[in-house]
């Protein structure tokens, strides 16, 4: 790899004013009915702490950040992740509204995204969501075969899927994401194929369409180990992730990240802020935050415990972060590696902007020998990876980091 050369960006921009341009708003819900057998996020099901005294925790970290900040703020994009965020009651979800109004300047057609599980909506609850100023919903389908549901440990039913989406378009939800998962245990390229035909047949504006990942200490991973399920092979892996490609392409989705599909203006609007390294604040347990400023960009995160998060909070404090500062050659390395996982690539006018020198003078041998081989293309002012290759991305991104 080239050596990365130190110096000075072309301007330095602070972070007020940053946050004026563009701020997004993330909120963690660290609570489940159940822990599924392959998520590694921080959640639970056994908490034993009330969702009105968690919210609570939650409004005040929003206030005393927006206090320690100050300046006026423009929040572009609020999203409600976790965990289960439909746990919640209605009522609750537009406290979070009105404090994002309030302390960050929520714009009054901002994207506002709750994650959903079948399982835990009814009509009447999701009614509640749209009220309370929910105008996307991001339901957790993952499958539509029951038993590929149980193996997850999922606590819905593919009925329940489809009766959710039915149910949160007759509450006047006209921005639905469903989530998918491929490469499940047992599962064929045929059986692929047939989840993205139903999940199509529904008609959402965004499909979230992802390879499973075992992750360490999973139930799923440890049962894997021992041989007590089969995954797919890398073949027939690979298959899966051009289907999808194809299949939702045919359909009119719009590939525009590794395992992002929207109909045409739908993006996630909240998720391409990740991938661009552009300012966010996450509220909540385990919650992490980036700023743009200062030097290279600052990224924190909330203690994981809930339990400790609140003691904080009710201490009149917000809590300890877990932080560090990041260099220029971190920052460098982070615009590719966040910039090649979508169809836009990493745009090198910006680069220079941010970083004073040029893509080719930071990373030239790279770059040349990547589109030798064809693995990146120019695309006018972008470099980036072509679309059916992205399943390769991580064999591409690792050049740069």
């Amino acid at each position: 790899m080239s050596p990365r050369r130190e110096g000075v960006p072309l301007h330095i921009r602070n972070s007020q004013s940053i946050i004026r341009k563009r701020l997004s708003l993330y909120i963690h819900i660290p609570f489940c009915v159940k822990k599924c057998a392959y998520c590694d996020f921080a959640s639970s099901a056994d908490s034993g702490i009330p969702l009105d005294e968690y919210g609570a925790g939650v409004i005040r970290e929003m206030e005393l950040r927006a206090a320690s900040l100050g300046g006026s703020m423009t929040a572009e994009t609020l999203y409600l992740g976790g965990g289960t965020p439909s746990l919640l009651p209605p009522e609750l979800v537009a406290r979070f509204v009105r404090t994002a109004v309030e302390c960050y300047g929520l714009v009054p057609d901002g994207e506002i995204t709750l994650e959903a599980n079948p399982g835990t909506v009814t009509g009447e609850s999701l009614a509640g969501f749209r009220a309370a100023g929910a105008n996307r919903i991001s339901l957790g389908i993952q499958s539509f075969d029951d038993r590929m549901l149980a193996t997850l440990g999922r606590v819905h039913t593919a009925r329940e899927a489809v009766d959710a989406v039915a149910g949160a378009r007759s509450a006047g939800f006209d921005n639905l994401s469903l989530d998918l998962i491929h490469s499940l245990p047992g599962q064929t390229p045929d059986a692929w194929r047939e989840e993205l035909r139903q999940g199509v047949a529904l008609g959402p504006e965004h499909i979230s369409a992802y390879g499973l990942t075992l992750e360490e200490g999973t139930p799923l991973q440890r049962l894997w180990e021992v041989g007590g399920v089969a995954l797919p092979d890398e073949e027939a892996g690979a298959l899966m992730f051009r289907m999808t490609t194809d299949i939702l392409g045919e359909a009119g989705y719009e590939q525009y990240e590794i395992s992002s599909f929207a109909r045409p203006g739908r993006r996630s609007r909240h998720n391409q802020v990740y991938w661009r390294r552009d300012p966010y604040l996450g509220f909540g347990a385990a919650a992490h935050s980036f700023l743009a400023t200062p030097s290279f960009g600052r990224r924190w995160h909330n203690p994981h415990d809930p339990l400790e998060y609140l003691h904080f909070l009710a201490a009149g404090g917000l809590p300890p972060e877990g932080c560090g500062e990041l260099s220029r050659e971190d920052a460098m390395a982070e615009t590719f590696f966040l910039g090649l996982r979508t169809t836009d690539g990493v745009d090198m006018e910006r680069f220079r902007e941010t970083f004073g020198e040029s893509v080719g003078e930071v990373y030239g041998p790279e770059i040349e020998s990547l589109l030798a081989t064809g693995l990146l293309q120019r695309r006018g002012s972008r470099l980036a990876i072509p679309v059916p290759l992205l399943i390769l991305s991580n064999q591409i991104i690792v050049k740069f980091v």
